[in-house]
């Protein structure tokens, strides 16, 4: 695995931690074996970085998405100030988590008109996204 890919799963996968441990007030989250969550984790960079104006249409236009009953949850974040390490990647701008029943879920998500709005209205906004999508175990 080349040190850049390490270091954005690593990145990933520890944002997902903490998103998960944080939504579940600390505590293991119980999950039933015949459904798996999917957890939706996506990273946009902006064609404009600087652009506060561009970020907040990204912010706002990426809330309108918790609309959608497919669902469950929706967090919208912004890169934080924390230490920096070989394993943190804070080069985006915008990132969304957003937890589904189940790929079916996620899947009418996709199709849905609130969010096909949401990417004909905003799309032009940003540069790069990368979507990590994960099933829960």
């Amino acid at each position: 695995m080349s040190k850049l890919t390490r270091r954005k799963f690593m990145a990933t996968t520890a944002a997902t931690c903490a998103a998960v441990t944080a939504a579940s007030g600390g505590k293991a989250m119980a999950h039933s074996h015949q459904a798996q969550q999917l957890i939706h984790a996506v990273f946009f960079w902006l064609k404009r970085p600087d652009s506060q104006a561009d970020r907040d249409a990204l912010v706002a236009g990426l809330k309108t998405l918790a609309e959608i009953p497919e669902v469950n949850s929706l967090t919208v974040g912004l890169p934080a100030s924390t230490e920096s390490r070989d394993v943190v990647d804070n080069s985006f701008q915008v990132s969304e988590l957003m937890y589904f029943d189940d790929l079916e879920a996620q899947s009418a998500y996709q199709a849905h008109p609130i969010h096909q709005e949401f990417v004909e209205k905003h799309s032009h906004l940003w540069e790069k996204v990368i979507v990590h999508d994960s099933v829960t175990v």
